[in-house]
């Protein structure tokens, strides 16, 4: 069998604000603009990943949170209705989306097998996460691509972001081992914003873009020392830097999707491209790629 291989890795965020500003048909509610930075930024992403072969998309979510073990879904297909709760008049998405069953199982037994607790998630009836619908949903909006979806261990709640960090690391390189084991090509996201202290109040108008900003300076200046490592390829240095991130900005890195994608790309040291900058009810988010495939291929450093 061929040895499969991560093509790219990409910071994802997920403020349903984004899906509800495209109006795409799965959605209910209807906008008439907003967050125009971070939606051409994930038009700008699309575009890179066209020009890729790969098989899956392979998403951690902070929404799907379990307090026992990293838990895989387990079932060919889902289809249902995502409601956000804290913005159903946002957020009522019809998703029907298709699993990639063997490879979530093969990521499963290689975190296992590294000593993680973990679970398939075998229930039909689950309701996906709305972060994984949303992240997913502004990668690939075609959904012509099986997913893989990934819980949130939550050890930063029960314990603390060092105890997460340790974790998702090992997660990252279970997650990097089984995607050469099955000869598949995939696309790792990391479904979370960066700073996330937010708004608790909402405009009349939500996309009223005359209300947005971050929430205050210090969150701005934390995502952009974040920023500044990606763009310089020290993604080692950034990893260091996450459990005082997560504690002083409530970011979600919290759930160690950053931690795992970057730990599965084996921390790499090329620029990552930014492709957005923006802020959503006061978060912080960025879109961020790295072409990982393209980068080991022109013989840049890994």
């Amino acid at each position: 069998m061929k040895k499969g291989c991560i093509v790219a890795g990409v910071l994802a965020p997920h403020p349903p604000h984004l899906v509800y500003a495209e109006n795409p048909p799965q959605n209910e509610p209807r906008a008439e603009c907003g967050w125009e930075n971070l939606r051409w930024g994930y038009e700008r992403l699309r575009k890179n990943l066209e020009n890729i072969d790969f098989d899956t998309l392979v998403v951690l979510s902070p929404h799907w949170q379990t307090y026992v073990g990293t838990h895989f879904l387990g079932v060919e297909r889902f289809s249902s209705v995502s409601v956000d709760p804290i913005f159903p008049n946002l957020f009522r998405y019809h998703y029907d989306l298709t699993v990639d069953v063997s490879l979530a199982e093969t990521m499963e037994r290689h975190a296992r097998e590294a000593g993680l607790v973990t679970r398939m998630m075998r229930n039909p009836d689950f309701r996906v996460d709305y972060g994984t619908i949303v992240s997913c949903h502004l990668t690939r909006p075609a959904w012509d691509k099986p997913i893989v979806s990934i819980s949130s261990h939550r050890s930063t709640h029960y314990f603390s972001p060092d105890v997460m960090l340790a974790s998702s690391l090992k997660l990252g390189h279970a997650t990097r081992e089984a995607i050469e084991a099955s000869g598949k090509r995939v696309v790792l996201l990391a479904s979370n914003s960066l700073s996330h202290r937010h708004f608790t109040t909402e405009a009349e108008v939500p996309e009223d873009m005359s209300r947005e900003h971050i929430y205050h300076h210090g969150q701005y200046l934390w995502d952009m020392k974040v920023i500044e490592l990606m763009k310089a390829g020290k993604t080692r240095e950034l990893v260091e830097l996450v459990p005082d991130f997560t504690e002083q900005t409530v970011a979600e890195t919290d759930s160690g999707a950053l931690t795992w994608m970057l730990s599965a790309l084996d921390f790499p040291s090329y620029p990552a491209e930014v492709h957005a900058y923006g802020t959503v009810i006061g978060t912080g988010n960025a879109v961020v790629e790295w072409a990982h495939e393209a980068h080991l291929v022109s013989g840049g450093a890994a």
